[in-house]
């Protein structure tokens, strides 16, 4: 699985940088909500009165979503045993 980071300025000059965002098919069913799921997850940094300046968006969606979503999402197709 391919993950992009995504690096802006707050209105105060501090730097934020959000990690671990997953790069998605663009006919896969859970864009979409992931997008939204961003979406949110930029606005409440925004909202804080001390924001960090590094954010996990993975460790944000293990929380947000449902653990079925979020397994669909970050399954891993390797090969167990060497099979």
């Amino acid at each position: 699985m391919l993950f992009k980071s995504l690096e802006f300025q707050l209105e105060n000059g501090q730097k934020v940088k959000i990690v671990e965002i997953p790069v998605l098919e663009e006919d896969n069913s859970y864009r979409f909500m992931l997008n939204i799921h961003l979406q949110l997850f930029i606005a409440n940094i925004c909202k804080e009165s001390k924001p960090k300046s590094l954010y996990n968006f993975r460790s944000y969606l293990k929380h947000a979503l449902k653990w079925k979503d979020y397994e669909s999402i970050f399954q891993d197709n390797r090969l167990k045993h060497n099979a």
